[in-house]
């Protein structure tokens, strides 16, 4: 379904019992709502949460952004690698301020919150600037943005930046993001690559929108270091990240858990910058563990 916030369209999709804690689900860099899986998905409602998946702003069946134009990233690199300004067609912060209206539009006062990789990045933002829509946080494989922090290796960053080689072959952009997704992925929960493909290729079908990627690409450049925000975040929060993560290193999630007061920390071996089927029930249990200190939090100032 279509809601309005903060002035633009959003699909958004719910799970689970209508008077269950909301649980809103930011994903991360062109990914839609569909890449939470739908097992993972069942199994926070089946805990009782009310869960929210929405696909961001530009991405997906939500409003696009392509009047803004298509980023030139080679300079937006070059001036981010040199720490000059970076400008982007829009800001990270700005799609923290589509979360906190689409909670409002939802009918609601605040959400526990779980957002990966770039929605964790977009988390952090709804966390200090719209405090009183936080009820918890639970960041997945993300980020502060510090420059100090370990960065995805050079083949990394190449293989981020590349293109397929047909771009406008549907099948050439599938076998490019099939290649993608498989190397960021973890040694210890492998994907059969024909199970990747299906995934992709459904969502492919769904929406394909590679302009919207270089925007918000250049949204995160633009967005740099947090470590500022991070003392500010005063909602319970739990912070999961994978030992192999080749696209956030491990030590990005624990600089995070250290610097946000009284934030748990998950480090999960094997694990890359994915979501494993054989992970979701401890998932759940990191997200429903957060809910509870709020919760307890509430309780206690009561």
């Amino acid at each position: 379904m279509q809601i309005g916030a903060n002035g633009i369209r959003l699909e958004v999709d719910e799970r689970g019992p209508a008077g269950g804690e909301p649980l809103l689900m930011i994903m991360g860099l062109g990914m839609q709502l569909v890449a939470w899986p739908e097992g993972l998905v069942d199994q926070l409602a089946a805990r009782g949460f009310r869960v929210i998946r929405f696909d961001n702003r530009d991405i997906g069946l939500s409003q696009p952004f392509d009047h803004l134009g298509v980023p030139n990233l080679a300079a937006a690199a070059l001036r981010h690698a040199v720490g000059l300004p970076v400008a982007s067609p829009y800001r990270l912060a700005d799609l923290a301020d589509d979360c906190a209206a689409l909670i409002a539009a939802l009918g609601l006062d605040s959400a526990h919150v779980c957002a990966a990789s770039m929605g964790g990045m977009v988390a952090q933002h709804l966390a200090v600037w719209h405090p009183l829509r936080m009820r918890s946080l639970t960041l997945m494989m993300t980020t502060s943005g510090a420059r100090s922090l370990p960065q995805p290796s050079l083949k990394m960053r190449m293989a981020l930046l590349s293109r397929p080689r047909h771009p406008g072959d549907p099948a050439s952009v599938a076998e490019h993001l099939v290649r993608l997704h498989g190397m960021i992925a973890g040694p210890g929960y492998p994907m059969p690559e024909a199970q990747r493909r299906e995934h992709i290729e459904a969502w492919m079908r769904r929406s394909h929108r590679p302009g919207a990627v270089l925007r918000q690409l250049a949204a995160i450049a633009a967005d740099g270091d947090r470590t500022p925000l991070l003392a500010r975040i005063a909602a319970p929060t739990h912070v999961i990240h994978g030992a192999d993560d080749p696209l956030v290193p491990l030590a990005c999630g624990q600089d995070l858990a250290r610097r946000i007061r009284d934030a748990t920390l998950d480090v999960i071996a094997g694990m890359g910058h994915d979501l494993p089927e054989s992970l979701w029930p401890r998932f759940v249990a990191g997200i429903a563990g957060a809910a509870a200190r709020a919760a307890d939090t509430t309780v206690s100032r009561g």
